[in-house]
């Protein structure tokens, strides 16, 4: 099974925090509002981290495949 990773892309993103609010679990926001992400999407949150990424309104999140080694 190839893990599931969220990548936010630092200079698109302007600290709207929707996808925070839509993905707690694995969304923090740092002082300045923009997100830290703080593990792999587990299984159960597949779902949730596509509807945070379809929710970014600046297109700086992206949920990707990391293949194995």
């Amino acid at each position: 099974m190839n893990e599931r990773r969220l990548r936010v892309d630092p200079i698109a993103c302007a600290a709207h925090g929707i996808c925070a609010e839509l993905l707690p679990e694995l969304i923090d926001l740092d002082e300045w509002g923009y997100p830290v992400l703080t593990a792999p999407v587990p299984r159960r949150l597949t779902a949730a981290a596509a509807r945070a990424v379809a929710a970014c309104p600046a297109l700086a999140l992206r949920l990707e495949r990391k293949p194995f080694a």
